[in-house]
């Protein structure tokens, strides 16, 4: 370590490729569900932070300025899919009172060989290095690989002995790829998340890139709303368990129903906590499934780039448009771009209303049936005692 400390951070021991990059935010620990959970948070600003909106990073400078004022606990770095950045995170093989590592991680550390540091737990490492993270899994048990829409806490607490740049390595990071992530038979505990190339089969289909699809979500009818959820704000709810349901029925919209990438978007949002893949169903099924398959049947409109057919089918209803019954605009060589961008506009704009309207419905649903539960729960354990066990005289 050396004397330039800012906010608990050795400067000097950050590597200038990470340093030279406004790709910058902060976090805090919060208490979701009995679980600390690490917040991202914009450093300009002291809201939430979102790993796939550039708006809400900054500068390392600022970032460390930010944290000194004592709002954050520390920084991190978001990895982005324009830059040749991977992020190898090795956790739960460090003794963090004797420092010493555990396997598998010192031969995955050697033959990286890139610059390495502990994480803020001492219980783990990262490794961050250049390269182009193979398809297929991204995680299995202890070991996470990311290159995009996702933040790394930065100590700068290097490991002696490894390098203090990053290096690419691209061979090295397609070896230990293979050897601990992709040739490791599944067993479920990664969800989703784990397998990126069934996510990235539906990505296909749907033909808008993650970044294009939340500034869709942005700027419709209901924007507001999205972003805040999206940024991790409960506002409004009684429950973050609402709050995560609302914001899964506007994903599944806008992905058209594709339960995988609902699933792969809400990891990134600032609602994600632990208790997402928590198993809290006798058939095994975790809290996170259940609510984006509970979110698929719920919103029976959907977002369909193709659908041309002038109908969108909302609960029992049929509703035309003049938006949907637009004509092929690559058809028609007298139509302005400008119109074809207003037509559009109005299009996602109604289709988001009435989204809307159906969350607001849903919300409304689950708040009756809270209030009968809890009814229910209310009633004098004396008149319980006449009903039938496991009945209850208000369902």
């Amino acid at each position: 370590m050396n004397d330039q400390i800012a906010g608990g951070i050795d400067v000097e021991a950050v590597p200038d490729t990470l340093a030279e990059r406004p790709q910058w935010i902060c976090w805090r620990t919060e208490d979701r569900d009995g679980k600390a959970t690490k917040v991202p948070v914009d450093p300009e600003t002291g809201s939430f932070a979102s790993t796939m909106d550039d708006r809400t990073w900054t500068t390392l400078e600022q970032a460390l300025e930010y944290m000194a004022t004592g709002a954050a606990t520390g920084v991190g770095f978001v990895f982005t899919a324009t830059d040749p950045l991977v992020g190898v995170d090795l956790d739960d093989c460090r003794d963090p009172e004797t420092g010493e590592p555990l396997e598998p991680a010192p031969s995955i550390i050697e033959r990286l060989d890139s610059f390495t540091e502990v994480s803020p737990s001492g219980t783990g490492y990262h490794v961050i290095l250049e390269g182009d993270l193979p398809d297929g899994r991204n995680r299995h048990g202890s070991i996470e690989m990311y290159d995009r829409a996702r933040f790394f806490t930065v100590t700068a607490d290097h490991v002696d002995g490894t390098p203090t740049s990053i290096n690419e390595r691209q061979e090295a990071l397609e070896a230990v790829h293979e050897e601990f992530v992709a040739s490791q038979v599944s067993d479920g505990a990664d969800g989703v998340d784990s397998n990126l190339s069934d996510t990235e089969a539906c990505d296909q289909s749907l033909k808008l890139e993650d970044e294009e699809l939340l500034e869709n979500a942005r700027s419709a009818s209901n924007g507001e709303k999205f972003a805040r959820l999206w940024c991790g704000s409960t506002a409004g709810y009684e429950s973050q368990s609402e709050a995560d349901m609302a914001l899964c029925c506007l994903l599944v919209f806008w992905t058209g129903g594709n339960a995988a990438r609902v699933d792969h978007l809400f990891r990134q949002s600032g609602l994600m906590r632990d208790k997402w893949d928590d198993v809290h169903y006798s058939d095994g099924s975790t809290y996170g499934e259940k609510t984006v398959e509970r979110a698929i049947s719920n919103t029976n409109d959907v977002y369909d780039p193709s659908n041309e057919s002038g109908t969108c089918d909302v609960g029992a209803q049929t509703t035309t448009t003049q938006s949907h019954s637009r004509e092929d605009p690559t058809s028609t060589t007298d139509r302005t771009t400008e119109e074809t961008n207003s037509a559009q506009a109005a299009y996602l704009a109604e289709k988001n209303q009435l989204l809307g309207e159906r969350v607001s419905d849903l919300e409304a649903t689950l708040e009756q049936k809270d209030t009968r539960i809890g009814a229910c729960h209310r009633i004098d354990h004396r008149v319980l005692s006449f009903v039938r066990p496991g009945l209850c005289p208000l369902s």
